[in-house]
């Protein structure tokens, strides 16, 4: 195999690849060999079929085969012989088939850069924690409880007042005509509550049962029914009974109904739930953090190949956010020359950025294995109860869709293992800053 270098600009590389004609002869004799000993024809005891009738018969598929064969291991033999990592899967032009001469084909990729590791010793990281306390708690439980209230009667006549609750009959209307789903009876409508129109419920504070009122409202501009939004109208309101909620009772007894043992039981579910979103949310803020100081310190040229790719899927996002009527203020009011400049550095990062990471998890061996792969399974049926069975049949039919799977799971145990070792000092903030999501 000779082969001849014809390009190396940056990261891009070109070879040449010849194969002599008596090479690719051999290996094909090869084939109609090992054929030979296998092949069964009628009128032929199996292994006793000529060559002459297999290379009559089978010569063009034979020839195809070798042909693949043969650029293929001579492709990663190059590859191999000169430590070159392609970017994407090399261009492969064939010059001639060798069929009646020399097989000659050009190879054309981008190759991964390299990359200098960072000291992860050196990587100082702060991590936001906010504890959960016994009122936290508390205050989860009471929320709960009003969730799960009754409603009983007040027999009392007197205005509503906030918060309490108030059973009319309505009738819409717009110049002065009914409307189709305007109109309700026996209706609940909280004091303060969130009314399905704004200044629906706020205009009845203070109404008596018994009492008839006609209140005007305007119908949100994003309202669901297009033929109402933005509009006018006006509604009938006959006060008929006020309720108040009634919240449920914490006790053993509600535990119990619930499925704990004590109330103290079903308070440990609750801490345990809330400790579990505050990690959640320090985790991701933290890997935020880390995710921006590797950027900084990736400062390599990355391949253009891979920063096409990663724009494009960035972009059809963008046009699917424009098509919705969707896009960011911001990214609306530019033009799309500057959108596309600033959605393609994006891109560029994020490529860097993942070469930087995988490069870490190349360097200390670390992989996903079967049992991460099973987990995130678990994970995806969880999330669509009732269509498992759907889910498995998928993936058992696109085994690629497992990738979709395998990079987070990658980048989330490379992460693990910088936090490790990085200097990691806990940080206390509020609730509100702990949840607090950062613009892009």
């Amino acid at each position: 195999m000779q082969v001849t270098e014809t390009l190396s600009e940056g990261l891009k590389r070109g070879f040449t690849v010849v194969i002599p004609q008596q090479e690719m002869g051999a290996r094909r004799d090869k084939r109609f060999a090992e054929l030979s000993k296998t092949m069964q024809m009628p009128g032929f005891r199996p292994g006793k079929v000529p060559q002459s009738l297999l290379r009559k018969r089978y010569g063009e598929a034979v020839d195809a085969e070798v042909l693949e064969a043969s650029v293929n291991e001579a492709t990663d033999a190059m590859l191999a012989e000169r430590n070159l990592r392609p970017a994407l899967s090399p261009k492969v032009d064939l010059v001639s088939k060798g069929d009646v001469g020399d097989l000659e084909f050009t190879i054309e990729m981008e190759i991964l850069p390299d990359v200098s590791l960072p000291d992860l010793t050196s990587l100082a990281l702060e991590r936001p924690v906010c504890p959960v306390s016994d009122e936290d708690v508390a205050a989860e439980l009471e929320k709960f409880a009003q969730s799960r209230a009754t409603t009983e009667v007040i027999d009392e006549v007197r205005p509503v007042a906030e918060g309490e609750i108030l059973t009319v009959d309505f009738l819409g209307k717009r110049d002065g005509v009914p409307f189709d789903g305007g109109a309700g009876q026996d209706s609940d409508i909280e004091m303060g509550g969130s009314g399905f129109i704004p200044g629906f419920a706020e205009q009845m504070l203070g109404m008596t049962p018994g009492e008839e009122k006609v209140i005007t409202v305007t119908f949100p501009a994003e309202y669901q029914a297009a033929e109402l939004a933005g509009q006018e109208a006006t509604f009938d309101i006959t006060a008929k009974a006020l309720k108040r909620k009634v919240p449920a009772v914490l006790d053993d007894k509600f535990a119990e109904q619930l499925g704990f043992e004590t109330l103290d039981d079903l308070r440990g579910f609750f801490r345990s739930r809330l400790e579990q979103v505050r990690a959640g949310a320090s985790r991701l803020k933290l890997k935020r953090a880390l995710l921006d100081q590797l950027s900084e310190q990736a400062a390599f040229a990355a391949p253009e190949s891979l920063i096409e790719a990663e724009f494009a899927e960035i972009w059809r996002q963008v046009e699917m956010e424009r098509q919705a009527g969707r896009l960011d203020a911001d990214d609306a009011a530019k033009d799309e020359a500057t959108l596309r400049a600033e959605y393609r550095a994006i891109a560029d990062r994020r490529v860097r950025l993942g070469l930087l990471v995988a490069e870490i998890g190349r360097a200390h061996k670390i992989e996903v294995v079967e049992a991460d792969l099973r987990r995130a399974m678990m994970a995806e049926l969880q999330r669509f109860p009732g269509q498992e069975k759907m889910i498995m049949e998928f993936y058992q039919k696109n085994p690629r869709a497992l990738d979709r799977l395998r990079g987070p799971i990658f980048e989330d145990k490379v992460v693990d293992h910088i936090i490790g070792k990085a200097q990691v000092t806990d940080k206390p903030v509020t609730l509100d800053e702990l949840m607090d999501e950062p613009e892009e």
